[in-house]
């Protein structure tokens, strides 16, 4: 009988909260995923601020996204003094891509291509931050 594998998991530091970023955070402290859409090109865009990064229009707003989207990359950290644990890039469903920590899974347990969904994890004294699970 083999082992039960070891879930990846991390701490994670509190994000600084800006005013540009306040409601992306407050957000995530209701469980909900944002990101930032251009009203002018209207591409969809990680990380959310006030600038699209496509035109450069300062005409944009935060739309509710559900997080859902595919593995690009990933790279497993082993030599951790919490554990091994894996960061990586997720293309969401609406087009941008999301640099990332992965949660739930064993560290072999990733394929690139992979359906992942976003979750929440608590940061200490501050939002909790997205991070991504298989479905």
């Amino acid at each position: 009988m083999s082992e039960p594998k070891e879930m990846m998991s991390r701490p994670i530091p509190a994000p600084a909260v800006y005013i540009e970023t306040k409601p992306f955070w407050d957000a995530a402290a209701e469980g909900r995923f944002l990101i930032g859409r251009c009203l002018d090109c209207g591409k969809a865009y990680w990380y959310p601020r006030n600038i699209c990064p496509h035109c450069f229009s300062d005409h944009t707003t935060l739309e509710e996204s559900p997080g859902e989207g595919v593995i690009y990359t990933y790279s497993v950290m082993h030599r951790s003094p919490t554990g091994p644990y894996a960061i990586g890039y997720v293309t969401l469903n609406e087009g941008p891509a999301v640099l990332t920590n992965f949660v739930d899974t064993a560290p072999d347990g990733l394929t690139i291509g992979m359906k992942v969904k976003v979750k929440f994890q608590p940061t200490a004294g501050g939002p909790p931050v997205p991070v991504f699970a298989p479905v």
